[in-house]
């Protein structure tokens, strides 16, 4: 066999949040997004009803600006014929006391065209009961049609902490490890230090103290809702240059193990990294699907800034063929890593195919198998393994029997292969080299029967050998 080289041209208790409304409160640019955002990406308002609504805050009662505020967000979005929305409330139904633990219903389910029905709902609500944020989000789970392709995003307008018992951190990260939906934003009301740090598991918060100061929040949310953060991944060869391209890669939420976004990578148009739209309330786990894969962990994407994901991911290739004709058909090579046991891929021959740069050890699937250790792999450089053209073996007997054919080598003999015990003929393609056949026939009782021939194996020559008597 022949080894060579040559260079190639080569992401509760008080909860999500209000987060919506920010859009037009902030001139944020709807056809901007519409242009850039292409996927679907669904809102539910989870709308606390309960009678803590009814108290007063600053200029109004909290039902009163919250309604409104959301009214105008509902109405912002029209534009957008990629969100939809849906409406669940809880607190609204029964009175307390009694305390009515699953007061929660979904009202306005999503739909298209749907944001007169939202409204028209909110100007007649009247709060009436308690706060079971818990069960509210277990139950919006099931709001969201089910299907993948969508961001799936949960707003919960409240003012209260949850009064049923119930695991609003336990729900949410349930939600997001199934996929459901992506990280909460939380918008809490004058809540105390205490209380806030209790919401850190449940999803990102923020804290509204007056009127004023929930509008520019408002405006904050839906801007990391509407407008993803750009970010860019540099897969970066030997040299630290962001040259490697055309590689599948995946982002995952970090903490709930979720896959976000999967992409092929690209170059744009002027030789970089393409730009993506992330959403940067998550920390993410990037593997690059190279072989083998690498990983970079700990990702934070900064809103307001264009982010640059950088990862070693310095490539070469591997190119196997058969010299002259290959009679093999299909033939594959088990590729390890160089010193290791496990089975890294199994490559074709007559394909070319990247691997990160450094050593490996090949084993050929011919006949017999062939073992290559450290074979080197550089960077934008192609390593090409060829093997010798092979030769075909016509083994006959005389009858159906016992054995095994062996590769002569110096004084030893290597174990090659097992003969069917059932065949009278086979035939094989094997690499050149000179081997040994024994057999004895099943109706054969004697040690003394034995039979053995050596024969030569030539590349694209067939070989005839006989074992009858």
């Amino acid at each position: 066999m022949i080894i060579n080289h040559h260079i190639k041209a080569s992401k509760i208790n008080r909860f999500i949040c209000l987060f919506v409304l920010a859009c037009v409160l902030g001139g944020f640019s709807l056809k901007s997004y519409a242009q850039q955002q292409k996927q679907t990406v669904r809102i539910l308002f989870l709308f606390d009803a309960s009678q803590s609504m009814l108290g007063k805050w600053n200029s109004n009662r909290k039902i009163d600006v919250s309604t409104r505020l959301l009214k105008q967000i509902v109405d912002s979005l029209k534009p957008l014929t990629h969100v939809e929305l849906a409406l669940r409330v809880y607190g609204h139904q029964s009175h307390v006391p009694p305390q009515d633990c699953e007061d929660s219903k979904l009202e306005v389910p999503f739909g298209k065209g749907n944001h007169e029905k939202i409204k028209d709902f909110l100007t007649d609500l009247t709060p009436k009961g308690t706060t079971p944020i818990a069960y509210s989000l277990e139950q919006a789970g099931g709001d969201f049609p089910k299907g993948a392709g969508s961001r799936n995003i949960i707003i919960l307008i409240t003012d209260g902490l949850e009064e049923c018992k119930g695991d609003p951190c336990a729900i949410s990260l349930a939600l997001q490890s199934k996929g459901i939906t992506l990280k909460p934003f939380i918008i809490g009301v004058g809540l105390t230090t205490d209380i806030i740090t209790t919401l850190d598991c449940v999803g990102k918060y923020f804290d509204a103290g007056t009127e004023e100061s929930f509008l520019d929040i408002l405006n904050v949310v839906i801007t990391q809702i509407l407008n993803p953060t750009t970010a860019q991944v540099n897969l970066l060869d030997t040299y630290n240059k962001a040259k490697e391209t055309n590689v599948p890669f995946t982002l995952y939420d970090q903490k709930t193990g979720v896959m976000v976004y999967n992409y092929l990578h690209t170059f744009n148009s002027a030789g970089n990294s393409d730009t993506l739209f992330l959403d940067n309330g998550i920390t993410y786990r990037l593997k690059v699907h190279t072989i083998p894969p690498v990983e970079k962990m700990d990702i934070i994407i900064t809103q307001g800034k264009h982010n640059i994901i950088a990862v070693n991911a310095p490539q070469g290739n591997l190119s196997l063929k058969v010299m002259g004709t290959n009679q093999y058909g299909s033939l594959k090579c088990i590729v390890r890593e160089a010193g290791k046991t496990n089975t890294l891929h199994v490559m074709d021959f007559g394909f070319n195919e990247e691997f990160l740069i450094g050593d490996y050890d090949l084993e050929i699937l011919s006949t017999p198998r062939l073992y290559l250790k450290k074979v080197k792999i550089g960077q934008s450089s192609t390593t090409t393994v060829e093997i010798e053209e092979p030769g075909l073996l016509n083994l006959q007997f005389g009858s159906t029997g016992y054995g095994a054919i062996y590769k002569l080598s110096g004084k030893d003999m290597e174990y090659v292969c097992s003969i069917n015990e059932n065949a009278t003929q086979i035939a094989l393609v094997m690499q050149p080299g000179t081997y040994k056949v024994v057999f004895r026939c099943k109706s054969c009782v004697q040690t003394l029967q034995t039979k053995e021939k050596n024969f030569t194996i030539t590349s694209g020559v067939s070989t005839a050998v006989s074992m009858k008597n």
